[in-house]
């Protein structure tokens, strides 16, 4: 694909373990909503309640955090119909690439990753077997975030720099992988953004559910203002200059003003506001433009069918790109149709026939229009991403048809992602079509 014309493909998942809070909020999903608007950006979101297994084992809870993370982020303006937003469970390809990648991965890669790492040095510490309570699922826990990332062969992955590693991991296996069964995955990278805010808990801390210390997003005024009023300051007395840097407080405040806003309340500190005036000026305002939104997510969690319609949908969007790609991994793996062997040694002008691509045009349950290319063993080549109408459709696959590769570049944005050896196999697969209709033409 022209990479000139193709968008780049960013991908995001969020464990369904805890209720989002304001550290998420202005640390991720704030952030990544606004971005996902963006022309130049193919966006996915996911629900990781796969990885929420590994962390949880209670089924109530996932399921609880599953339909207040989607809320959040619906009422936070994700636009489901420009990103692809969806539940990792609904994506059976994704262990399947787990196991692919599992077997081409050595497990001293797996010793390194930092989760299993600070597992064993707990156990070690504590004179027990290293391996005391550490599951498969905690050791493998790279190979299926790999999957998750290299499915959709994401170009960046906005990660906090501990999670580096994981990135580095996925590379290293679709490096192996190609090596072995040639280009099937784009090597991922971090995307860290340092200028997106790092907030503070009540006590100081990073905020974080791990330490007890976070401001629940969707808070009540009442429970914003009773939260925030226990917010660790120090002694200073009304009237006595406080300062600015290092305050909790004002931190939180600064994730949510206008420059204008905080240089006006780091005056007010140099003057000695009250730090029960301060507190006030900061419910004010986080609660300016939190209300809003905790209107439409209320709104939501009080249609949980919806969201879980929502989820669906954004399951089926994936999972045309899912199966097209593990399609072509299978046949790369081995994992082949036993009768084509019959069908390529029998020579007849059947067989030759039959032999060649084709184009597929179908409709999903989104109520879109697909179509998709395939080799005459039935390997999906090239799928498309949803079109309003059939037509439309058919007007892209009769201009591949008669343009060929130029029409890859012409038409990336509606394509589902191609690497060089996929991309080389349709051009080859639209010339034996381009001939077959000359040949059909001379013969008429």
């Amino acid at each position: 694909m022209s990479s000139a014309s193709a968008p780049t493909r960013f991908l995001t998942g969020i464990t369904t373990t805890g209720t989002p809070h304001l550290g998420n909020y202005v640390g991720s999903i704030r952030h990544s909503v606004r971005f996902s608007q963006r022309p130049d950006v193919q966006s996915y979101y996911f629900l990781a309640d796969y990885h929420a297994l590994i962390k949880c084992d209670e089924p109530a809870r996932i399921q609880r955090s599953t339909l207040e993370i989607a809320a959040s982020w619906l009422a936070c303006g994700l636009d489901p119909e420009r990103v692809t937003f969806y539940r990792q469970s609904d994506i059976p390809e994704i262990p399947e690439l787990t196991w692919f990648l599992s077997c081409v991965t050595g497990k001293g890669v797996l010793n390194r990753a930092h989760a299993y790492k600070a597992a064993v040095d707990r156990n070690t510490a504590a004179g027990t077997d290293p391996d005391a309570d550490v599951s498969i699922g905690l050791f493998m826990y790279p190979a299926l975030m790999a999957a998750d990332i290299l499915m959709f062969n994401a170009h960046k992955v906005p990660v906090g720099r501990d999670q580096v590693q994981h990135i580095e991991m996925a590379r290293d296996m679709a490096q192996r992988f190609n090596h072995l069964y040639g280009e099937h995955f784009t090597l991922p990278e971090a995307e860290i953004d340092d200028a997106v805010a790092l907030l503070p808990g009540l006590d100081g801390r990073k905020m974080s559910k791990s330490y007890g210390n976070t401001i629940p997003l969707f808070s009540s005024r009442a429970q914003l203002q009773k939260l925030i009023a226990g917010i660790v300051t120090d002694s200073r007395a009304p009237g006595e200059p406080k300062e600015a840097e290092g305050s909790a407080l004002f931190q939180i405040y600064q994730a949510f003003a206008t420059a204008d806003e905080t240089d006006a309340l780091r005056k007010a500190y140099a003057e000695g506001i009250a730090w029960g005036d301060a507190k006030q000026v900061l419910v004010d305002r986080i609660d300016q433009e939190v209300a809003p939104l905790r209107e439409r997510y209320e709104a939501l969690m009080a249609e949980p069918q919806r969201i879980e319609d929502t989820l669906r949908a954004g399951g089926e969007k994936a999972r045309v790109l899912s199966r097209a790609l593990t399609s072509r991994l299978r046949e790369a793996v081995g994992l082949r149709n036993l009768g084509q062997l019959g069908a390529a040694a029998s020579g007849t002008a059947k067989a030759a026939k039959a032999a060649r691509p084709s184009f597929k045009q179908y409709r999903e349950r989104d109520g879109q229009f697909y179509f998709k290319l395939q080799d005459a063993r039935g390997t999906v080549l090239l799928q498309s991403l949803g079109f309003a109408s059939p037509q439309e459709a058919g007007r892209a696959i009769a201009q591949l048809q008669a343009e060929g590769e130029p029409a890859l570049a012409a038409l990336a944005s509606r394509l589902a992602p191609l690497d060089n050896a996929a991309r080389a196999a349709v051009v080859a697969a639209l010339a034996v079509l381009a001939e077959a209709a000359a040949e059909s033409a001379r013969a008429s």
